[in-house]
């Protein structure tokens, strides 16, 4: 209890692609960690921070600093928020997802090899707050990933999807699943005051039902063989333990409980516990579901208790179960559990039909995944529950969408509770639109047209989209039962007067990354001082760059660039990872069109000091304290070149928050 009466220490966590935390590393070692050492502040002694011992690579570290002292700099990050996923190696849906510092994470996994346009995996994140999926979108955008998917749905009803697969269609189950469940939060009490005033006894009787059933959907969506992680933020074995031994219990031996210390050396935890009481409000114990007065049965269940039977209870091995506490290393209290499914769970194998490869009813299939409820426990959903989702109204397979829009008909918005998204229109491969991109940029053959999409039925499109194609297997195959609030990239955005350079389309900072390697022409290699100069200055001259970059410049017609910087191993001072900038060459100027927190994570790593003044400006050339999307007044095409995101009906969404609580480097 003294731990958990002392602050949360901060703890700093790396992001982005491997090349790119890796030279973020760099500087931080070299320069910013070394100029707090031994600093006071506020009387407070600062220490050097130290690496946590259990995270890969070097990537999250551990300071004294308060977060009085870090809240006015994008650095905090709550070290028990980063371990689920580090369980998980490659994770395809995240079922609680919201507000998504747990998804960035799995989405950088994903994008470990930058040379790798579209990796195969994909991540789905959910969260049944259609306020809070606005949140993750925000969160999700910083890493500018096509293999990410952000849908609003009850995770305890997850629909199943499809996809087709050899011209037939398959149920879709995921290799991996984080159940980051809803809790009573009573580890966080360090850094959330509120849970000392408001936390009772009864929190977790009343989440139970709901952790239970997320559970259980989340192990019905599993494929045979994989991995689901689940997790709390509460040290209450209602809410942990005695969820696990349920859902073993339900498993019937498909599901084995697995020892995930190795996957964390370094980390501290105490094991699962075996046994343990209930308490009520008034503070009654009850040690075993046969003590429970008749009365108290709506409010407390049998599973909220150990399973009686001895040899059960040691055959489920509880102690795999990871508790953390804040006291071994200074973190706030978490619960983390990993499961693997071994074989399709007991109420699947009493319908055969049901496990064969082709889908062929989808209505057959939503039945299978339900749980019969046992006698007195209506922790799962039935075939009638108002909250199974799975089951469309019309029994027959539906058909992939032949002229590749997905998105609900307007007779499915009321059905999908106001459900208003744009849809997600697929260009086919004769879009018109393609011919005059084709030339411009000198596509290469193997180009994905086909993973192109937009937002809108008519007019013009504004802006053209990036999935990968298994994400596109998905969304087409599971337009009519997916609330889909955002998706894709954006690669290219439309310039009004673009046309007369020789193309409508100008390339976009956020996909410029998934794109390049399709590129083969518009690219200008620059230094190290040119990336200083484009983020430093507006609209700079062709001259103020380097003899090199000028004179690929002057070669160029006028109209949208890459600028890319390609590090030289033999000089070692220099940043050791590519970088990529999408500009505008102009007829006596050229500018990068970057957003301004890209400005400054560059300027970071090309050595450009960047701070905040007593106004709270950032501060470190004129570019920098830009948004980088702003349109230059001096060359024709710029102001058609500018983004106007928030009046922009094609947006990903609608308008989404600007606060987090991710505090990543």
């Amino acid at each position: 209890m003294e731990a958990m009466r002392e602050p949360l220490p901060a703890t700093i966590r790396i992001t982005g692609y491997k090349s790119h935390a890796k030279e973020i590393l760099h500087t931080l070692k070299e320069k910013y960690f070394k100029e707090i050492q031994d600093l006071e502040v506020d009387g407070q002694k600062i220490e050097a921070p130290q690496a946590l011992s259990w995270y890969p690579d070097e990537l999250a570290w551990h300071t004294n600093m308060s977060r009085k002292i870090l809240r006015k700099s994008p650095l905090l990050e709550k070290f028990h928020q980063a371990i689920p996923p580090n369980l998980l190696h490659i994770l395809i849906l995240d079922m609680c997802a919201a507000p998504g510092s747990k998804t960035a994470q799995l989405i950088e996994m994903l994008h470990a090899d930058m040379d790798v346009p579209f990796p195969e995996g994909f991540v789905i994140a959910n969260d049944v707050d259609n306020k809070r999926c606005y949140l993750l979108v925000h969160q999700a955008k910083r890493l500018n990933s096509p293999c990410i998917m952000v849908v609003n749905h009850d995770a305890s009803c997850m629909p199943r999807l499809l996809v087709e697969q050899n011209g037939k269609k398959d149920i879709l189950f995921y290799d991996r699943v984080l159940c980051d469940v809803p809790c009573s939060g009573d580890g966080t009490m360090r850094k959330n005051i509120d849970v000392w005033k408001k936390w009772t006894t009864s929190n977790s009787l009343h989440l139970h039902g709901l952790q239970l059933r997320i559970a259980v959907r989340g192990v019905e969506q599993l494929a045979v063989g994989g991995r689901m992680v689940y997790s709390t933020c509460s040290l209450n074995p209602v809410e942990d333990e005695a969820v696990i031994a349920s859902l073993l219990e339900k498993s019937e031996g498909a599901l084995e409980l697995v020892d995930a210390s190795a996957d964390l050396p370094g980390l501290k935890y105490m094991p699962g516990i075996t046994s343990w009481k209930l308490m009520t409000k008034e503070g009654q114990w009850y040690s075993d579901w046969s003590e429970v007065p008749t009365s108290r049965h709506t409010q407390i269940r049998p599973t909220m208790f150990p399973p009686t039977d001895q040899e059960k209870l040691l055959s489920m091995k509880l102690e795999r179960c990871m508790r953390i506490l804040p006291h071994h290393q200074n973190t706030g209290g978490f619960f983390v559990a990993v499961l693997v499914k071994k074989a399709p769970m007991p109420w699947n194998r009493r319908q055969p039909k049901l496990r064969n490869k082709e889908a062929t009813s989808f209505s057959e299939g939503a039945q299978a995944e339900e749980p019969p409820a046992e006698e007195g426990d209506g922790e799962t959903p039935t075939e009638g529950h108002p909250c199974n989702s799975n089951a469309p109204e019309n029994p027959p397979e539906p058909e992939a969408k032949k002229d590749g829009v997905c998105g609900p008909p307007p007779s499915k918005k009321m059905k999908l509770f106001g459900f208003k998204e744009d849809p997600f229109v697929f260009l086919t491969e004769d879009d018109p639109v393609f011919p005059p991109i084709q030339a411009f940029y000198d596509l290469s053959p193997d180009f994905p047209k086909l993973n192109v999409l937009t937002r809108t039925h008519e007019g013009k499109k504004r802006h053209l989209y990036m999935v990968s194609k298994e994400l596109r297997n998905v969304l087409l195959n599971n337009s009519e039962r997916m609330k889909v609030i955002n998706t894709g990239v954006k690669v290219w955005s439309r310039n009004n007067d673009g046309e007369q350079f020789g193309c409508a389309f100008r390339l976009a900072q956020e996909g410029i990354y998934t794109l390049y390697p399709y590129i083969r022409a518009r690219v200008i290699n620059i230094s190290v001082e040119d990336v200083k100069i484009l983020l430093t200055e507006e609209n700079p001259f062709l001259s103020r760059l380097g003899d090199d970059a000028h004179a690929q410049a002057k070669k160029l017609e006028m109209g949208s660039i890459v600028l890319r910087y390609q590090p030289d191993p033999n000089d070692p001072s220099a940043p050791q990872c590519p970088i990529e900038l999408c500009g505008w060459r102009g007829k006596t100027s050229i500018r990068a069109f970057v957003p301004r927190n890209e400005r400054l994570h560059y300027l970071r790593m090309v050595g450009v000091e960047v701070f905040r003044d007593k106004q709270g400006k950032k501060e470190g050339g004129a570019a920098a304290t830009q948004e980088g999307n702003t349109e230059g007044q001096e060359e024709p095409g710029q102001e058609a070149a500018t983004e106007q995101e928030g009046s922009d009906t094609e947006q990903n969404g609608s308008a989404e928050s600007k606060t987090s609580d991710s505090k990543d480097v």
